[in-house]
């Protein structure tokens, strides 16, 4: 099967992640996922799992993992999301994509599979996401990985990934509000969702947390009879450089001390990273030992963009995928401490369900000027929403779309001696990047099936 025509079946299946709606959420059911692995001859068992959960930071983290079990020679299969350009990044074997064939073969052998599952009737129809993450267990039995690093899609509990009695190791970076409509009203009801990953006698590792999730985690820790390891107890973090190409820092565990570089900026990132080792050296009790010259390997060559991503340096242009309160205070904080960055224009795009009100709030002192603007993404909000609400906060708003023409218009007012940071939403870092760097991407479902070009470039001011 043709990659873009395994894309297009793909889509055609129900896609929370397109769709946002509570009613595609209220379809999940792990029954269905587990029968659907059943009928694949199960093949997400036969090798150990690391499952990373969290409402922030957890792709960086699994990233970080996936990075130095590569470099350490194990054999790896890592799974994340979202993509930025192409849904191949999201599966991965040993620190290699899958490839658009492979894709496509996969794809054109799972179909079967999904479409007896729904005509069986028992549990519902296969979804986007799970048919994604059953592709992914198929391809890294196929390529024998040894291990595999799981990012969670959304929550925890139901999620396509929780579909193991056993784990060797669960990591849950930090929890605040996020898609309430689905996960609760409260930190800690979402922290119920994510601690849901928690398997009996695994080891937990729990990033910095407010006390609310703090202590769900702690419970279910004790319920379980697991392990947990608390990185705010754990380890001490001092940093001790860095540039614009990335931060050293110093890093004590309860088994050793390590000299580190990591090639991502921002403060909140060493937290990731030591989540990261911690979560790592959890791994020996399971048969993978990783020396100290093999971990700085693997988190100095480590490759995560979209993260305070730096796309030019005259003017600096920067790409980040902040979209709500806690990532977006992270951002103004490294733009301010790391790049030296007070004054700035921004170019802003969110999904519709995301706190507005919060993401401009943290923002707005940044901005001289903001131009709002729309992803390709379905969900993405209305320009002018976004412009008004920088407005309300008197920085001057501009709304163009699509994000090609806004970063053109942001770069222009910057100057040479500017700064332009794209942020609201990974999809608008993403296009920042595709724009600025001219990286390929999977083209819009309509445009990949019917060939049409993409909709010409629309101006409203406010």
């Amino acid at each position: 099967m043709q990659y873009l025509e395994s894309l297009r079946l793909l889509r055609q299946r129900d896609d929370w992640e397109r769709s946002g709606s509570a009613a595609d959420a209220s379809r999940w059911d792990l029954r269905r996922m587990r029968s659907l692995l059943a009928r694949l001859g199960d093949p997400h068992l036969g090798r150990g799992t690391v499952h990373v959960a969290g409402s922030k930071g957890k792709g960086s983290v699994a990233s970080m993992v996936g990075a130095v079990l590569t470099e350490a020679g194990v054999s790896i299969g890592l799974y994340t999301k979202p993509h930025l350009h192409r849904f191949v990044e999201r599966i991965a074997v040993c620190g290699e994509p899958i490839s658009q064939d492979d894709f496509g073969r996969l794809v054109g052998e799972l179909v079967p599979h999904a479409d007896a599952e729904e005509a069986n009737g028992s549990y519902g129809a296969v979804s986007t996401f799970e048919a994604l993450v059953a592709l992914a267990f198929v391809y890294f039995r196929e390529r024998e990985a040894a291990w595999q690093v799981l990012e969670v899609g959304l929550g925890g509990r139901l999620d396509a990934t929780n579909v193991f009695d056993e784990k060797a190791v669960c990591v849950i970076t930090p929890i605040g509000l996020e898609h309430t409509a689905v996960l609760g009203d409260t930190v800690a009801k979402i922290a119920e969702e994510k601690a849901a990953i928690i398997t009996p006698g695994t080891t937990v590792i729990m990033g910095p947390q407010r006390d609310s999730a703090k202590d769900v985690i702690r419970r279910v820790c004790e319920e379980r009879e697991a392990t947990l390891v608390e990185v705010a107890e754990s380890c001490a973090i001092k940093r001790t450089g860095g540039n614009r190409e990335g931060q050293d820092f110093m890093l004590r565990t309860p088994t050793a001390t390590h000299k580190l570089r990591l090639p991502l900026l921002g403060r909140h990132q060493l937290h990731n990273a030591a989540t990261a080792v911690l979560a790592i050296e959890a791994l020996a009790a399971h048969g993978v030992e990783v020396d100290a010259a093999t971990l700085r390997r693997g988190l100095a060559g480590l490759r995560w963009p979209g993260r305070v991503d730096i796309l030019r340096q005259r003017p600096l242009v920067v790409a980040d995928g902040a979209h709500n309160r806690d990532s977006a205070r992270a951002l103004a904080q490294t733009m301010r401490d790391e790049l030296g960055q007070r004054e700035m224009m921004l170019v802003v795009g969110c999904s519709g369900d995301k706190d507005l009100d919060a993401l401009a709030g943290e923002l707005a002192p940044l901005a001289t000027h903001v131009v709002a603007t729309r992803s390709r993404h379905p969900r993405a909000m209305d320009p002018r929403e976004i412009a008004a609400a920088f407005d309300e906060r008197d920085v001057p708003a501009t709304a163009i779309e699509p994000v090609g023409a806004a970063m053109d218009a942001a770069l222009i007012q910057a100057g040479d001696n500017g700064c332009v940071l794209a942020c609201g939403s990974l999809f608008v870092a993403a296009e920042a990047r595709e724009h600025v760097l001219g990286v390929a991407y999977d083209p819009p479902l309509v445009d990949a099936v019917s060939k049409k070009q993409p909709s010409s470039e629309s101006e409203v001011k406010v």
